[in-house]
C-alpha cells in the first residue's frame, strides 16, 4: 500500500541523516521508503548540502497548491487523450529531472530540459514552459540560453513566427562524445606525470595505469557511439492499421 507523500517528520529525519553524512539508501531504510524517493526529495530541495526540512515542506505544499489551482489545461487534455496516469507522469518527470540534477545540471535547466524531452509536440514555446513549470518567463529564458550554449537545445520559428525550442537530435551523441574527450584528457594529463615523477616509481606507475585505463575507456566509448549512433534516429514501429 502506498504511504503517500513524505511527512514533515520524515523530512526532519532526512535532514538529520544528511547532517550525519548517511547515504540515501540508509536514510530510506530508516523511513521504510524507496531510495529513489529520498534521492528525489533531496535533489529537488537544494541538494545534500542545502536541504532544510522546513523549506522542503513549504516548497512541497506550494507546488501542490500550484498544481491544483493552475494546472495547464492543454496538459490535462493530452493526458486524457493518451490514457496516461497523470500522477505517474508527474513522478517520472521528477525522477528524470532529479537524474539531470544529480549529473551536475542546474535545477531550472534540468526542469526545462525534461519538459522538452517529454513534450508530445516535440517542442515548446516559452509561454508553454512558463505554464507547465509555473515560473517566470525570465527564469525560462535564462535556462534556455544556458541549454543553447551547451548545444542541448535549438530554436526555430513556427508558422506564427513564434520561437519554439527543441531538444537537439544529437544531444546524447554529442554529450557522449564530450564525455569520451574528457576521459581522453585525463589520460593525456596523467601520462604527462610519468616522466616528471620518474618511470618505475610508485607514483609514475599509478599515473601510467590511470592513463592506459582512461585511453581504453575513451576509445571504447567513441567506438560504441559511432556504431550506435543510428539508434538515435530509429523511428517507432507502427502497428498495422494505425
Amino acid at each position: 500500500m502506498s504511504r503517500g507523500r513524505l511527512s514533515q517528520a520524515e523530512r526532519r529525519q532526512i535532514a538529520l541523516g544528511l547532517a550525519d553524512n548517511l547515504p540515501y539508501a540508509q536514510i530510506a531504510r530508516r523511513l521504510e521508503r524507496p531510495t529513489s524517493t529520498i534521492t528525489r526529495e533531496v535533489m529537488r530541495n537544494g541538494g545534500p548540502t542545502a536541504y532544510r526540512a522546513d523549506l522542503a515542506q513549504r516548497a512541497t505544499e506550494r507546488r501542490a497548491h500550484q498544481r491544483r489551482q493552475a494546472a495547464p489545461r492543454e496538459q490535462q487534455t493530452a493526458t486524457q487523450v493518451h490514457g496516461r496516469d497523470s500522477e505517474a507522469v508527474r513522478s517520472y518527470e521528477e525522477t528524470f529531472t532529479t537524474l539531470l540534477i544529480a549529473q551536475g545540471m542546474p535545477t531550472m535547466m534540468a526542469r526545462v530540459l525534461t519538459c522538452l524531452f517529454t513534450a508530445d509536440t516535440g517542442s515548446s514555446a516559452v509561454s508553454e514552459l512558463v505554464a507547465r513549470l509555473q515560473v517566470t518567463p525570465a527564469s525560462i529564458s535564462k535556462a534556455i540560453a544556458s541549454l543553447e550554449r551547451e548545444g542541448l537545445v535549438r530554436r526555430e520559428r513556427d508558422e506564427r513566427r513564434r520561437e519554439r525550442y527543441f531538444v537537439d537530435d544529437n544531444v546524447w551523441y554529442q554529450s557522449t562524445i564530450e564525455s569520451a574527450r574528457g576521459i581522453a584528457k585525463v589520460a593525456e594529463i596523467t601520462r604527462q606525470g610519468v616522466d616528471i615523477y620518474g618511470r618505475g616509481t610508485l607514483v609514475a606507475t599509478r599515473l601510467e595505469n590511470m592513463a592506459r585505463f582512461s585511453d581504453f575507456i575513451s576509445e571504447s566509448i567513441l567506438r560504441a557511439a559511432a556504431q550506435g549512433r543510428e539508434v538515435l534516429y530509429t523511428k517507432p514501429e507502427t502497428s498495422p492499421g494505425v
